[in-house]
Order: structure tokens, then sequence, then C-alpha cells
């Protein structure tokens, strides 16, 4: 079991004086969140700063929709992607203090399908454990990302997969077991995840515009579409379509539901004079429970700290030596940004409309060093320095993947021998078709156009997985027998 880290532990050693916190000056601080924006180049922005239990700022900045008048308001809606999270556990602290489920439950209690491939981690699994990234699973994105089965199907297909890490060993990102969470608390109740959020959380504390799934939210016409940049340039970006209400992520909200959702937070789980959650069980979901290790992109996200933490749904660590309390969310087209700084009884969420930008967390560390007078940092500047940092990383390893190169080898077998049937025991079966002298994998919702590249190596020439490279296997007689994308090895059937 790893020992739990005290959040007085994130205090120690920041080594930042602090300077007095300037006077509010509003007009200033929407000159510097519009400046932000635009230096981003991102379409559309909502922001609300929450300070000593007021909102003390709520604005939309920009356009939800490119080409046309249509600004973005307090009320535009926005997908919260793995912001989320934080609702889930707060779910689950709420049921935790009316008797439903313990932290410490065994996930079959009151899911009896859950499965883990580890026996060891499958009989010890509790249901903590689904909220912490800590269950020993990899990431697995593709397991639901743009998947034609629902989330009982995912379930048991994430049954099937190895464990990447031991058991409560390690920080391990992965959305599967937020989604068995959901789907435990939905089968120990017998309600909806969607209509028991709604009960215990969104109802009370006055969030209107808040939306489960895609169809739901595409009936608020006050709805933002999202961008990607290409080449440099902002362009649309087809929408992630959430079919089903999800625990790990399938939530919209507009910012000004979310400053009621930390003023919330920051009260102690009170709101207008009522506690809708008691404070210990909701604090509980906040302790640092699976350490962050600071190296490679956690270490570059989080420059000034010295401890990170992942809690349940939120992640946990000092900002020159303030405690925070934050968590993020990319879907297609979006990102999304919630931080709480409980100690000083301030709070942030940013919403936008551009793809995978670090806009958010650099405009959120410059108000948050701004509003306690903290030394200022060009954030705009470090994060652009590390989105180079990143891009020239890939750009070296596709020279030098195109400089290895020889496409005069062929490929052992014909291209028709590589046709047929593929096998994953949890991601299921794909198809490799010639169509026009092509090869073509169709996997999940996916269609794969296929050149050769080397040898047994065809690159993806379009889609989600454009200029990836995809490995088949063949013997020496030239029998096809696998193929690997991603590090998934399908085998031939």
């Amino acid at each position: 079991m790893l020992a739990r880290f005290t959040a007085g532990l994130l205090l120690l050693g920041s080594g930042f004086a602090a300077a007095a916190p300037p006077k509010w000056d509003e007009a200033e601080i929407r000159k510097s969140i519009e400046a932000t924006r635009v230096d981003w180049k991102v379409p559309g922005l909502a922001a609300v700063i929450v300070k000593d239990g007021q909102v003390v700022h709520l604005a939309g900045y920009g356009t939800k929709t490119l080409g046309r008048d249509a600004p973005v308001t307090p009320d535009t809606l926005f997908p919260l992607a793995s912001c989320t999270k934080g609702f889930t556990s707060a779910l689950m602290a709420s049921l935790v203090e009316s008797g439903d489920l313990g932290w410490d439950d065994p996930v079959r209690k009151h899911l009896p399908t859950f499965r883990l491939a580890d026996p060891d981690a499958d009989k010890l699994v509790a249901m903590r454990d689904l909220l912490t990234h800590r269950s020993g699973l990899g990431g697995h994105d593709l397991l639901w990302y743009r998947a034609p089965w629902d989330a009982d199907e995912v379930l048991r297909r994430m049954a099937k997969l190895p464990l990447t890490a031991p058991f409560r060993g390690g920080f391990q990102y992965s959305s599967l077991p937020f989604t068995a969470a959901g789907k435990a608390i939905e089968n120990r109740t017998g309600s909806g995840y969607a209509e028991l959020v709604r009960a215990r959380i969104t109802a009370p504390l006055g969030m209107k515009s808040v939306a489960f799934t895609t169809a739901e939210a595409k009936k608020n016409p006050d709805k933002a579409n999202g961008y990607e940049l290409k080449n440099g340039k902002v362009v649309p970006m087809a929408e992630y379509d959430a079919r089903e209400a999800d625990a790990a992520g399938s939530m919209y909200a507009s910012i000004r539901d979310l400053g009621t959702w930390v003023q919330f937070h920051l009260n102690r789980g009170k709101f207008d004079g009522k506690q809708l959650i008691s404070a210990k069980p909701l604090a509980e979901t906040k302790q640092p429970h699976t350490p962050m290790r600071k190296e490679g992109l956690v270490a570059a996200i989080y420059p000034d700290s010295h401890q990170v933490s992942y809690a349940m749904g939120w992640v946990v660590y000092d900002h020159r030596g303030k405690l925070v309390v934050a968590h993020g969310g990319i879907i297609d087209g979006f990102r999304v940004q919630i931080t709480l700084l409980p100690e000083e009884n301030l709070g942030f969420a940013t919403l936008n409309n551009l793809h995978e930008t670090k806009m958010n967390i650099a405009l959120t560390n410059a108000l948050i060093d701004r509003l306690l007078g903290l030394e200022p940092k060009d954030w705009t500047a470090y994060y652009r320095g590390l989105d180079r940092s990143e891009a020239d990383e890939k750009l070296k390893a596709k020279q030098k993947r195109d400089r290895v190169r020889n496409p005069k080898l062929a490929p052992t077998a014909s291209l028709d021998a590589h046709t047929g049937e593929y096998e994953h025991p949890a991601y299921g079966v794909g198809r490799v078709k010639l169509d026009g002298g092509k090869l073509i994998w169709e996997w999940s919702s996916f269609r794969v156009p296929f050149e050769h590249w080397q040898a047994e190596q065809f690159r993806a020439t379009s889609g989600f997985f454009d200029d990836e490279i995809f490995q088949f296997t063949a013997d020496k007689d030239g029998v096809v027998t696998g193929l690997t994308q991603r590090g998934i090895e399908f085998r031939k059937k």
C-alpha cells in the first residue's frame, strides 16, 4: 500500500518570497486574459475567478464559432473532458457520507462483473483504487476513444488487459477505472450516473447548463465549437461524440456553472448556507494518494513544484510554496482547467475551444502569481518554449525515422497475404483489406489507408493515425502472422 502524503509536505522549501498582493484591478485582469487568449490563438475563452467565497470575475472572451458574430458568454457550453472526474469523486464522497459505499469497499461488492487480469490486483482492488490511477493499468485510450462499443463492453475488454505497473505501485493515468467507478455506483444505487450527479451535486448548486452527453449538449444553442492548430492556422476540429454519460469524462458545463463548483469546493462542501457534502469525505478526495515522479512531462508542466501527487479526480501539488488542487481536461477541439488554492480561498476555472493548448495553465499560473503577489514569471513564454521543445523532439524523431528508411526493402509476403482478420484479446478484431492495390486497416471506428514504407512496415497516409508506422510480422515462408499499432499486437486469425 502506498503511503499517503500530507498536504503540509507540499509546502516545504518554497524559496519564493511573497510581496503584498496587488489591489484588484478588473480592467487590468480583463486586458491580461484577453492578451493571453490572442497570444495563444485561442478562438474563444471563458474564465471565472473566485476569492473569499465570492465570484470576482466572470466573463467570456472571443468567439464560440469562427467567422460568425458569436461571442463567448458566461453561459456558453463547453465539454469538461477529464474535469468530469472531480464530479465523480465528489459523488462518491456523497455516497460514502450516506453509507451507500465505502472508499475501501472491494469493487466487486458493488460491481460483481468487474475484473483485472492480474489475479492479485483483481482480488485486492477497492473503490479508492479506481479514482487514484494506481491500478497498474496503462492509459489504453483507444479502448474507449471513438469506439463503436459502449462502456459496459469497454469494461469487459479491460479485464483482458495486462497490467503495465505493479498494483498500487505507481502512477499511470487511465480513464478506464473511472468509467468502472461510475458503473459500480450505478449498480449499487440503481440510478444512472447523470441522474445521481444532478440530484446530489449540480441541481443543489444551481448549475443549470450541465449536460452529460453530446446529444444533450447540442440542444443548447449557446454551445462552443472546437478548433485545432494546423501549420499555425486555426481550423475546425470534428467534435468528439460522447454518446453516454461516463464518469471519466462526458460532462459539459458553462463557466458560470464552474464558478459555483469552485465556490462549493473552497467552502468545503457548503453552498448557500447548506452543507451539501460533509467536509471530511469531500476533503478525502483531495488527499494525495499516488506520487507522480518529477521527471519528463510532469517536471516540465510543474517546473516550480517540489511534489506532485494524484488524489481522487484531482492533482495536488505546490506552486511556488502555495498548495494547489487542480485538474485539466482535453478532448477534441477543447481544453479545460480547474484550479483551487484552498489555503488562499482562491480558485479559477478556464474553458476554451482550442485543442491541446497549454494556454489554460499558463494563464492560471500568471493569475495566481498576480493575485497573490508572487514574483512575476512569463508563463506564456515558458509553456511556448515547452511546446517548441516537444515539436523539435517530434521532428527530430521523424527525420531520424525517414533517414534510416530503405523503401527498396520489399515486403516478405504479397499484399494479398496481408489481408484478413487480426485479433487482440482486449482490442478485438480488425481487418486488413486490399483496395485499388493499397492495403487498408479497419478497426474500431477507424479506416486507415496504408502505403508501403519498408519491409513489413506500412505508413498510414491519412486520418487519425496519419504518418504512423504499422508493423506486420511474417515468417520466412511469407505467412503473415500479426500486425502491431501503437504497441498493440493483433494476431492474424
